[in-house]
């Protein structure tokens, strides 16, 4: 008997201990760290039916379409990305291979429809006015641009699609006026520096050396963009933006006062089928840079480019440290707060 009452006060000890014992396991188990996510996408497009008429895409399941202001909030929201800045396209209406009957009233018109959407979403996105710089109209684009209140966030000029060549004087000295111009009005720049692929135009050392020695002391008062760090994208690929992005990278790393308002975003660069060595090497480019001045962005979710959610993916499965990701992850550029 003694045995017996023995043994049911230990059984009633241990239930009575069950629950403080879970309670200690609960406590001390270890947590999942949160997944990082990008605080916001400082490279984005929508699509007006206006443009899609005017591209007049071939029918197919990679065709070019409306992508309307609701459709990339979606996008953002699968990602868990909070902010947005939206680059209008409206200089694909002053390429110089297409004529283009109205073509400054299309321009206007366009960059408003951009405006437009984005000012549905005031507390998440930005946008960005879009033009030819070596039109006519450029400098009073920016001007009216300027004074609207959408669309005095920034400039995004496409130097592949307007054909703007480095190593032409007469296309610099128009630069530096479009620079000014902005820098005067504070306007942040965005720009797509890759020389025109389809015309093979010229694009290397020199061209690297021309926008860093003869630009960039035009942006004193505000930041300079590079868009998808030199290249075009999707993919590193491409062995003449990779050589204008050694150039400013070392630039960056060696403290060039030209590099001080110089920013990159990495928007549809790396990609899951990116090689061991590229990777790499657009890591080494990132240090040398500085993560603080690599903004995350992912372009246009086009058929053939990867949506916020993989594009972000894919940016983390690069070879830096966890302090290097959640320092890029966490850069906001001054436009967007």
């Amino acid at each position: 008997m003694p045995l017996l009452f023995a043994m049911l006060r230990l059984g009633a000890t241990l239930l009575l201990a069950l629950p403080a014992l879970a309670f200690a396991s609960q406590a001390t188990a270890p947590t999942a760290p949160a997944a990082i996510v990008a605080a916001a996408d400082h490279h984005q497009h929508l699509f007006s039916p206006g443009i899609i008429a005017f591209i007049a895409p071939k029918p197919g399941s990679d065709a070019l379409r409306e992508i309307p202001v609701t459709e990339l909030i979606a996008l953002l929201d699968e990602a868990g990305i909070r902010r947005a800045a939206v680059m209008s396209t409206a200089y694909m209406y002053g390429r110089p291979s297409r004529v283009v009957e109205d073509e400054y009233a299309r321009v206007k018109a366009e960059n408003d429809w951009t405006a437009a959407q984005v000012a549905k979403y005031p507390q998440r996105l930005r946008t960005f006015c879009g033009f030819n710089p070596l039109k006519d109209y450029a400098l009073a684009e920016l001007e009216r641009c300027a004074a609207h209140p959408q669309l005095r966030t920034g400039i995004k000029m496409h130097f592949g699609n307007s054909d703007v060549q480095l190593d032409k004087p007469e296309h610099v000295a128009r630069l530096k006026e479009v620079f000014r111009a902005a820098n005067r009005h504070r306007m942040a720049i965005a720009v797509h520096m890759r020389a025109s692929i389809s015309l093979e135009r010229p694009y290397g050392e020199a061209q690297a050396r021309a926008f860093l020695e003869q630009l960039m002391p035009e942006a004193t008062r505000t930041m300079v963009q590079v868009a998808h760090f030199a290249g075009s994208g999707p993919g590193y690929e491409d062995p003449p933006a990779n050589e204008v992005m050694r150039v400013l990278a070392e630039a960056a790393a060696r403290k060039d006062p030209n590099t001080c308002n110089l920013y990159f975003d990495v928007a549809s660069i790396a990609t899951p089928d990116m090689s061991q060595a590229h990777a790499r090497e657009m890591v080494e480019r990132i240090r040398q840079v500085g993560a603080d001045k690599i903004l995350y962005g992912s372009d246009a979710a086009t058929p053939t480019n990867m949506k916020p959610r993989e594009a972000w993916a894919a940016f983390r499965a690069l070879p830096l440290t966890e302090a290097e990701r959640k320092r890029i992850a966490g850069n906001v550029a001054a436009y967007l707060r």
